[in-house]
């Protein structure tokens, strides 16, 4: 623990006592980051149980010691932010540290945790007493190294070795999941046997222990307050970009953290999807889709998507058959979800799309949901690799079902995603925000 870091404690609520109700410093100038006390009380009013967040770390610290107990691994060495968030549910500059990697989490097959953070925050984990060591030296990209980048990876690699020797001893079978390819050179001058930590680290995360559901439901709740704020924002002579900010400013005021893309898009910039948010003007009578892809609290991703009718006259037939064709789409998809069901049935079984709208249809029917986008994604049949996802469903895991409903050439697409959590007989759907009335033909 670093103490000296910390400012005198100041109480934000005397009524709850040294902790929140999740286990979060009751602290207003504590250094860990998590959510607003306006999130706290929308979570009351809807009666949401909070997570046990030291329950929760210790959970997620476990899957992955097992893990790497079934590969015989001696550690996994990750250098992926939401990696390092599950591990050692942390934060510094996510979005920098992406491609800036000067962060680093090693944990070894005995349970010990080290942290390689930037030199001069070094008490950012001290919240989770799981973290047993905090270094700094991980950082061996070109930006802080320059041309010496590999003296910088052989000095990080020789840290490695270090703390490896001491709990694992001779185990040099280490899964490394992204790093940078002197990094990668000096491990294995030193003698580790590099492994695939993404494998490792994805698997892990893929089952959701009862505190991360707990955060899940209330990142959920926080998000989908913050598209109502965002709906209500939404008529014509506003900007995407303008609808768009009120998403990113309702997430933050909740304590979430970031979003992972643009995609929001109005008109006739819907067909193709994909295009970002932009100076566009949403004019009277138009659709607005949108992709939530949003790290909201608790370092939660909800990613959930919506098209609305914009105007004061009635969609147009072929919205409305669109739009009801990608509500059939995935609620009949979300009803083959049960432990399980194989990946290969979600991919080949279910509701099939007309014709008319394969060529526009999305990029998956449904992907893995945690911190962020995460295993499986389950494709189109015509998109199908045998191989490449050969897993059955499990109770824990959340899914996104997705569907994108537009005809090429056309001059509009529908985007539809609900959230969803496996149970042990089958499947709830954590989404409850509404389709748009007008364009279901109400």
């Amino acid at each position: 623990m670093n103490e000296a870091y910390r400012s005198a404690e100041r109480k934000i609520d005397p009524t709850k006592g040294h902790l929140l109700p999740d286990g979060t410093r009751n602290d207003n100038n504590r250094i860990e980051i998590g959510p607003t006390m306006l999130a706290y009380d929308e979570w009351a009013e809807a009666g949401l149980t909070l997570p046990n967040l030291p329950v929760m770390r210790a959970y997620r610290l476990q899957r992955l010691v097992d893990r790497l107990i079934e590969r015989d691994w001696g550690g996994v060495l990750m250098f992926d932010p939401l990696n390092i968030r599950y591990a050692t549910d942390s934060t510094n500059m996510q979005l920098w540290n992406t491609h800036n990697p000067f962060r680093a989490c090693l944990v070894t097959a005995d349970g010990h945790m080290v942290l390689w953070d930037y030199k001069n925050s070094p008490f950012l984990a001290d919240h989770n007493p799981l973290v047993r060591e905090v270094r700094s030296g991980a950082s061996m990209f070109y930006f802080a190294t320059g041309d010496h980048g590999h003296k910088a990876a052989d000095a990080f690699a020789d840290q490695v070795v270090e703390v490896m020797a001491a709990h694992v001893g001779t185990n040099m079978r280490l899964g490394v999941d992204k790093i940078l390819l002197h990094g990668a050179r000096a491990l294995e001058a030193k003698g580790f046997t590099l492994l695939d930590g993404e494998e490792c680290t994805e698997k892990a995360r893929s089952i959701k222990g009862p505190d991360e559901i707990l955060a899940m439901r209330c990142a959920m709740h926080a998000c989908e307050a913050a598209i109502a704020e965002m709906e209500v924002a939404c008529e014509p002579g506003m900007s995407e970009d303008g609808i768009w900010a009120v998403l990113h400013a309702e997430n933050i005021k909740r304590g979430g953290e970031w979003i992972e893309t643009r995609l929001l898009a109005s008109g006739p910039r819907t067909n193709p999807w994909f295009q970002e948010c932009g100076p566009r003007v949403v004019c009277n009578n138009e659709i607005v889709a949108f992709d939530t892809d949003l790290i909201g609290s608790y370092g939660m991703c909800v990613d959930i998507s919506r098209t609305w009718w914009v105007g004061d006259a009635s969609p147009r037939p072929d919205m409305i058959a669109a739009m009801r064709h990608g509500v059939e789409h995935i609620m009949t998809n979300m009803d083959l979800l049960r432990p399980g069901v194989s990946f290969r049935d979600l991919v080949h079984k279910g509701h099939q799309l007309d014709a008319k709208y394969d060529q526009r249809k999305y990029s998956c029917r449904f992907h893995g949901v945690g911190l962020c986008d995460e295993w499986p994604i389950i494709v189109y049949p015509d998109k199908y690799e045998d191989g490449a996802f050969e897993a059955e469903v499990q109770p824990g895991m959340t899914f996104c079902v997705e569907a994108l409903i537009g005809e090429e050439g056309g001059d509009f697409c529908i985007k539809l995603e609900d959230q969803v959590l496996i149970t042990e007989d089958g499947y709830e759907n954590l989404t409850h925000y509404p389709f748009d009335a007008s364009l279901m033909g109400g």
